[in-house]
């Protein structure tokens, strides 16, 4: 199983690095024969005959295929949302750059050819121009954003086409340098055409999502394979938020304030200036390494944490990743002298020192650096096809519960204040994508419930709505990071707390690393030898009845 799942990962990237024309029916048609043809061979494999390691990668791998096929025919759905305005021009750019990608003897290039082409599409264009004009309020933001990613990949292929050629074929100048620079004004036309009136405004400060409703959540919870339904999965935020909201209070008081809210604020103001900010970060990334290999709780490789480096996130992309990022390195946000007064405030208040204090062992170690230097080194084929949030963050966020129920890290009311507003973002994160994707709340909706229930700074909340909703994640990504924690958490009661405990702990965490990334239940399976059959469907309530 191991040596086909890496066959299929790298025949896919061979087909989508040459057929690398979003929408095209080539592109379409070739993954789609490749996900059926791939699906019927699996359906042979003698699955009865594998062992558990195997058997988990079966079911892997079906899962994938079948999410691949699935979120092929949703793209074509996505297609035909802007095709009116953009299919016209898409299908002779395409035709013509697809011959240049093939390169056959018998589809003879002719540059007149192509230049009596690219002058009827520019006047194509230009109608697409007037028809967006007169339509714009018939289409979404999300539809107008997609479609401007969508010309500006198109603008990319022509000009790769036509560089092939030109200086190099002996006519193709003199006959396609004129039409093709008036394409290529007419195509950046159409996209600044396609911003201003149906996305609107400065697209680069508008939050910009699109909900795939009810049925749409049901296919991503399945392939994710968390047996809840979006509703249970809403209640299951809002219990985990009470909680947090108690501890708050509790904390709160301890630092003689009423209402949690005015201690947060407190909190947030004792931020590191900026001469000592990168050595301070710096310890708090040592004390979560030295704390693990202190109480024995996970191995740690020396390289793991020698090799750690830290670099900064620039002022424009803090405006999507406004915390710590970590994985192979941290990146930290912090305020550049050249930001402006109130903006270098909100970030300041935003990576205060408390809330940093959770977010340094998150990043690095025992988090995503540490779980990112095993998963390179144990069953790295299992990462690029079966990634998933709920492992992924699911495992940082874990640490974080780990370490508040050891009652010897988060001491002091200030740190407890910093690690509950982190759980308390996470349970709002369910609320806010999940009630996004089921049309309930804009995006806007979404920013004021990280202000007003999470206590948020409004250019963080803004930043992290941004990234949830943008089209760089999936859907279920910022649902993953709490319930793969909450999965986590109720894999080790079964596998070290309770029955026959059979795992030790610092065990059980090195299993899990070593596993590799996978669905939390299929790990869960993997580890406890759970049954396993090639029809294989979750069941698992991690969290019991709703």
């Amino acid at each position: 199983m191991q040596d086909r799942i890496v066959r299929i990962s790298e025949d896919l990237g061979e087909i989508e690095h040459f057929y690398n024309i979003e929408g095209s029916p080539t592109r379409y048609t070739r993954l789609s024969e490749f996900f059926k043809s791939e699906l019927a061979a699996l359906s042979d494999a003698p699955f009865t005959s594998y062992s558990q390691d195997e058997k988990v990668d079966y079911i892997l791998l079906k899962n994938f295929l079948y999410r691949a096929q699935r979120n092929l025919e949703l793209d074509r759905a996505r297609e035909a949302e802007f095709a009116p305005f953009v299919e016209s021009f898409a299908e002779p750019i395409r035709k013509w750059c697809e011959i240049r990608q093939r390169q056959e003897a018998d589809e003879v290039f002719d540059p007149q050819t192509l230049a009596g082409s690219l002058s009827t599409v520019c006047d194509t264009v230009s109608r697409s121009i007037a028809h967006v004009a007169k339509h714009s309020n018939e289409y979404s933001q999300a539809t107008g954003s997609r479609a401007a990613r969508r010309i500006k990949e198109l603008r990319k292929h022509v000009n790769e086409t036509c560089d092939f050629y030109s200086g190099y074929h002996p006519s193709f100048d003199y006959w396609v340098a004129s039409p093709r620079a008036a394409l290529d004004t007419a195509l950046q036309d159409l996209e600044e055409q396609v911003r201003d009136v149906i996305i609107g405004g400065n697209d680069n400060n508008t939050i910009i999502g699109e909900p795939i409703g009810h049925d749409g959540l049901l296919v991503e919870l399945e392939a994710e394979m968390i047996p809840y339904s979006p509703e249970e999965l809403l209640q299951i935020a809002e219990h985990e938020y009470t909680w947090c909201e108690r501890e708050m209070k509790v904390a709160a008081e301890q630092l003689g304030y009423a209402n949690w809210r005015a201690a947060l604020e407190h909190v947030k103001n004792l931020y590191e200036p900026p001469a000592t900010h990168t050595s301070f970060v710096r310890g708090l990334v040592t004390e979560g390494a030295s704390y693990v290999k202190k109480h024995d709780l996970v191995t740690v490789p020396r390289l793991a944490e020698e090799a750690i480096t830290i670099t900064r996130i620039p002022p424009a992309k803090q405006r999507v990743s406004p915390f710590f990022l970590g994985g192979p390195r941290l990146q930290i946000a912090y305020p550049r002298a050249d930001m402006a007064h109130a903006d270098k405030l909100m970030t300041l208040r935003g990576n205060n020192r408390h809330f940093s204090r959770a977010t340094a062992f998150h990043e690095m170690i025992p988090g995503h650096r540490l779980q990112l230097y095993v998963g390179h080194r144990s069953r790295p084929y299992r990462a690029r096809l079966f990634s998933t949030p709920f492992f992924i963050e699911g495992w940082a966020l874990y640490w974080e519960m780990v370490f508040w129920n050891r009652g010897d890290f988060f001491t002091t009311s200030e740190d407890k204040i910093g690690s509950l507003f982190w759980r308390m973002h996470r349970c709002i994160r369910i609320t806010f994508s999940l009630g996004f994707h089921l049309g309930r709340i804009s995006a806007e909706e979404c920013v004021e419930l990280l202000v007003e229930r999470v206590g948020h700074e409004r250019s963080t909340a803004e930043g992290e709505v941004r990234r949830s909703l943008n089209g760089s994640y999936p859907p279920l990504y910022q649902a993953g990071y709490m319930l793969g924690a909450l999965q986590l958490a109720q894999l080790r009661r079964e596998a070290v707390e309770t029955g026959d405990g059979r795992f030790a702990e610092k065990e059980f965490h090195d299993r899990i690393l070593k596993a590799n990334v996978m669905p939390i239940e299929m790990l869960r399976a993997l580890l406890l030898e759970k049954d396993l059959d090639e029809d294989f469907k979750p069941t698992w309530r991690f969290y019991g009845d709703v």
